[in-house]
């Protein structure tokens, strides 16, 4: 049973988006990306929900922005919740997955023009705190991407990583609960395909 005290951060992976090169910030939701966000709002409008953050890329905001409003909240992007920069578009990777597994296999590593996952990791974890020490007892959602929520769990529990994001699902949902001191308590899985609480 949940302790009212505690803290829950609901993390909500963006739905699916259609790949448009060069528009990382842009890219919007599928006609499928938009009736799983509206799925997302009817699942999480029980759980009532307080606030709403998000990366500022728009397939994130735009899976979150129907709850909210049903919740009578607003998205407030933040600028470091946005996902980690794989490579400059200069890079070419022949095997996707592959140059994933060599940034999770070392975090100090970063290919030219990307970030490493420490650096990304950071950024995004300093805004993630701000808002644990912030609004302290409540509950709170954030809109974010695959990688980045990777970094973020990763920081709390270290048994978080590459296999973990690749078989997260686009959307996805985990409850993370921390407690008053800010220690992570549990982390819950939310979604699952057929848009059915697990």
């Amino acid at each position: 049973m949940t302790n009212e005290a505690n803290t829950a951060l609901y993390f909500v992976r963006h739905a699916e988006s259609e790949y448009m090169e060069g528009r990382e910030r842009e890219r919007g939701l599928t006609e499928q990306g938009k009736r799983d966000a509206a799925t997302v709002a009817g699942l999480l409008h029980r759980e009532q929900i307080q606030l709403f953050y998000s990366s500022p890329y728009r397939r994130a905001v735009d899976t979150i922005h129907g709850l909210a409003e049903v919740s009578g909240g607003i998205v407030v992007t933040e600028e470091d919740l946005r996902e980690r920069e794989l490579s400059g578009s200069e890079v070419k990777h022949g095997h996707f997955r592959e140059a994933k597994q060599r940034l999770y296999d070392d975090p100090a590593f970063a290919y030219s023009g990307g970030e490493s996952g420490e650096v990304a990791g950071a950024r995004a974890i300093a805004v993630i705190q701000r808002i644990l020490d912030r609004h302290e007892g409540q509950k709170i959602v954030i809109g974010t991407h695959g990688d980045i929520m990777t970094l973020i769990f990763n920081y709390y529990d270290p048994s978080y990583g590459y296999d973990f994001w690749a078989n997260t699902t686009m959307p996805d949902i985990y409850k993370l609960e921390f407690d008053r001191e800010g220690r992570l308590v549990q982390i819950t899985r939310l979604w699952d395909e057929h848009g059915e609480f697990l």
